[in-house]
């Protein structure tokens, strides 16, 4: 079994730890040289699920991997345009948010550009293991890998994102029936593109209507069936004066606040990043169904207010039950094909939460700087990104604080961190 040693051990090459490893590299050589990145898949493709060709961030560009942080960086996304030959082009487009794939592409570019920090491909962390000191406190961290192998380090990045969010109601279904958006793509592409399929969408927001979108755009004689809890699709809350609550420097406001204000501003928050759509697409969608009821071939269809009340197979069909909620009335909707747009589980990712039984720890807290609280006497430490929207803000699993939160986390690691203040760490239970 093949085991190595590091100083820092990031795990995904994810935006979040792409920004940690250029952050290094600039901030703290010395340490950039003593780090490894490990990525289960065999390169870095951003929203692997949902690339779709069409789609674009709807985050400026100016918030990419480094600019808020040091505008002058070589890693910096207009750095990337113009090492690439597009910088003219783009700039004609005349859009602050690139396409998905140019985000992809720019990821892609950094990882391939980094000097010193190094990132090992097709290697997946299944669970990480705590080494205990004879006081409690945590030594190191063994992460085990998929291939046997093993790693260990005195400082852990877990910068791999949250787990899909199947809801109970499919546990029927077989998960091979399912199609989540995080594997739209790849699942999708396995079917009968020109067959009559029946398919059922379930939510309501961005993802589950780009999957509509593209389903029907792509199977010519498939019937669209969007199911959703709300009264309607609605579009992003995106006011100037909203945003706001996206800028790097509100993290310390919103991680001063009180509990029940944090919640208000993640309730009214919602609808800024996860219970809208994009403009764009929102339009495109109306129109198409407006079109197809002028023609009188409707192939899309939305049922608002209602609940999946069950789900069942019966042969190879799938046989949803649905609650309207104005009624109470049960119907049952067959299809052949079923995507998810539910998005992501609320609660820390498995192996966060396996981590810290394992660490002995009876919560998950983390402080201003992103760090896991460890028992007392710990020499390591273990930081999380990008799973932290309680303590820090809805901005934290998104593009928005990248930048700015990678030399936060390596100000913490060197000590150097003054900007800040720590504040007493709101805690969740390890099964939450």
């Amino acid at each position: 079994m093949k085991h190595q040693e590091v100083e820092l051990l990031a795990l995904g090459a994810g935006p979040s730890n792409l920004a940690l490893a250029v952050a290094l590299e600039e901030l703290a050589p010395e340490l950039a040289t003593r780090t490894l990145i490990i990525e289960q898949h065999e390169d870095v493709v951003w929203q692997r699920g949902m690339l779709l060709p069409w789609t674009q961030s709807q985050v400026s560009f100016l918030k990419d991997l480094v600019t808020l942080r040091n505008p002058q960086s070589r890693f910096s996304f207009v750095n990337h345009l113009h090492s690439v030959g597009r910088l003219s082009e783009f700039v004609n487009l005349g859009s602050f948010t690139p396409y998905r794939m140019e985000i992809s592409n720019y990821l892609l570019w950094v990882a391939q550009s980094l000097a010193q920090v190094r990132i090992e491909y097709g290697r997946r962390c299944v669970r990480v293991e705590p080494v205990m000191a004879e006081d409690g406190g945590v030594e190191r961290w063994i992460a085990h890998l998929a291939d046997g192998s093993t790693v260990g380090c005195r400082t852990l990045v877990v910068g791999a994102g949250r787990d899909a969010h199947v809801p109970e109601v499919f546990d029927a279904i077989p998960r091979e029936r399912i199609i989540h958006s995080t594997e739209y793509s790849q699942k999708i592409a396995g079917l009968d593109h020109a067959a009559p399929h029946r398919v059922a969408v379930i939510g309501g927001a961005q993802s589950a209507a780009e999957m509509l979108w593209a389903t029907h755009q792509s199977m010519p004689n498939a019937e669209c069936t969007m199911v959703m809890r709300s009264i309607g699709l609605n579009g992003y809350e995106s006011s100037k004066f909203t945003n706001e609550l996206f800028y790097a420097s509100f993290v310390d406001e919103f991680h001063r606040s009180l509990p029940d204000a944090r919640r208000q501003l993640l309730s009214e928050m919602h609808r800024t990043n996860y219970a809208g759509l994009s403009p764009g697409l929102l339009e495109s969608l109306y129109r198409q169904i407006y079109l197809e009821r002028l023609t009188g071939r409707e192939r899309i269809q939305m049922i608002t207010m209602t609940e999946i009340a069950g789900a069942r197979t019966e042969g190879e069909e799938i046989v949803l039950t649905l609650r309207d909620r104005k009624s109470g009335v049960l119907a049952e909707l067959p299809c052949d094909v079923l995507l998810l747009g539910t998005g992501f589980d609320r609660r820390m990712p498995t192996l966060i939460r396996d981590l810290a039984v394992g660490a002995g720890l009876g919560e998950i807290g983390v402080d201003r700087f992103y760090k896991l609280t460890l028992p007392a006497g710990s020499g390591a430490s273990c930081y999380l990104q990008g799973v932290n929207e309680d303590t820090h803000g809805i901005a934290d699993s998104l593009l928005s604080t990248l930048a700015n939160r990678a030399e936060e986390i390596v100000g913490d690691i060197q000590g150097t961190n003054t900007a800040a203040e720590l504040l007493t760490p709101l805690a969740l239970p390890v099964a939450s």
